[in-house]
């Protein structure tokens, strides 16, 4: 077994200048229920970025924190880190090595990260749960090699690392935001929503088109647009000339009703307009906080609900069930996720965080480490 590997760590929160290489690494023994991955790609999360920028190191009362997101001059902050732990919660890889009571994989076997671990594989993670998962407390998946708990780990559909390596985060939670209420799982008829270009938006998009869905997407792009109806996107709305984005999504579906399922990854920034797309009855999916109000009194509450007779669904990532669920659909219906055209290599870090930073990526933004 490896002894050492080659591992970005984070030692302090000042930015994506508190990435260092290291490339002697050490990696520990086994224990019963760990598994040795050779980690094959790895995809970047907005997450990431937020983790290495708080500014300061931070003691262990505010570690044990509620939520452990706090709002700084309008950005939110993951303040509870572990100094010197590996970034990165999203990967693909093989198994070299397993534990003597690792039951579910074998060597050779290839497998995804879940970003939390030694939850039961029905229940859905909380914050405080991804506070303490992969990349912010646990060593992550920046490195040539990990050690991870068996429950961190899922079988790999049939992709390529690259494409694999996406679904940790952004797959999960579109998954989850589109079917996580059977009910109102999309199919042939309904009409679904997204938002933007980016990793959720996107595989969303797939998901929702491979169940039969009608796909509403915006974007701010024209590029981006073609982009978008290359893949299948049955209208487009420019959100920066349309700023009623909403409304105009609502004229798009059958006999202007609205939108069955909306997936809102802006929260405050883009909420106002998704009650205005959203059907009587239909589900807004709240899966990210990434913008930020212009006018506070546009700001929904949760009368919203109640005035629109619609549902508001919270969103973190899913269970390792729901994992299961979307690889078998991946398999079935031969999805292919979408990796940005740039792909770095691993010697290439920083700028894969600066190229995530900057919003110049399409979908997931990963690393390879072959």
């Amino acid at each position: 077994m490896v002894t050492q590997t080659s591992a970005w760590v984070l030692n302090d929160q000042h930015g994506i200048d508190s990435l260092q290489l290291v490339g002697d690494h050490p990696i520990r023994t086994l224990n019963d229920d760990e598994v040795l991955v050779k980690i094959n790609a790895a995809s970047l999360n907005y997450r990431d970025i937020v983790i290495a920028k708080v500014g300061s190191k931070h003691t262990e009362a505010v570690n044990q924190s509620t939520t452990n997101i706090h709002q700084n001059q309008g950005e939110p902050q993951l303040p509870f880190f572990t100094p010197g732990v590996t970034p990165g919660s999203d990967g693909a890889g093989t198994v070299e090595a397993v534990g003597s009571n690792v039951k579910t994989f074998k060597a050779g076997d290839r497998v995804c990260t879940h970003l939390v671990s030694q939850l039961p594989s029905s229940e859905a993670p909380g914050f405080s749960n991804i506070n303490t998962g992969l990349g912010q407390h646990l060593d992550g998946t920046l490195r040539n090699h990990g050690i991870f708990h068996e429950s961190a780990l899922v079988p790999m559909p049939d992709l390529s690392f690259l494409e694999a390596c996406t679904l940790t985060c952004s797959g999960l939670t579109a998954w989850n935001a589109l079917f996580g209420l059977s009910d109102h799982a999309p199919g042939k008829g309904s009409t679904v929503l997204v938002q933007g270009t980016g990793g959720v938006s996107i595989a969303a998009l797939q998901f929702a088109l491979a169940a039969g869905a009608t796909v509403i997407a915006t974007t701010s792009s024209e590029v981006k647009a073609e982009r978008l109806r290359s893949l299948g996107a049955h209208h487009v709305i420019n959100y920066r000339s349309s700023h009623a984005w909403g409304d105009v999504a609502k004229s798009l579906t059958a006999e202007s009703n609205g939108v069955d399922i909306v997936v809102d990854v802006g929260g405050l920034s883009t909420l106002p307009q998704s009650f205005k797309a959203v059907r009587k009855n239909g589900v807004i999916a709240v899966t990210g906080l990434l913008g930020q109000a212009e006018d506070q009194a546009a700001i929904p509450s949760i009368m919203d609900c109640l005035m629109n007779v619609c549902t508001a669904r919270g969103i973190l990532l899913g269970t390792r069930d729901q994992f299961h669920d979307m690889n078998r659909f991946i398999t079935e219906k031969g999805i292919k996720p979408v990796v940005d055209d740039k792909v770095f290599g691993f010697q290439e870090t920083k700028e894969a965080y600066q190229y995530l930073q900057q919003q110049k990526h399409f979908s997931k933004v990963c690393i390879g480490l072959e």
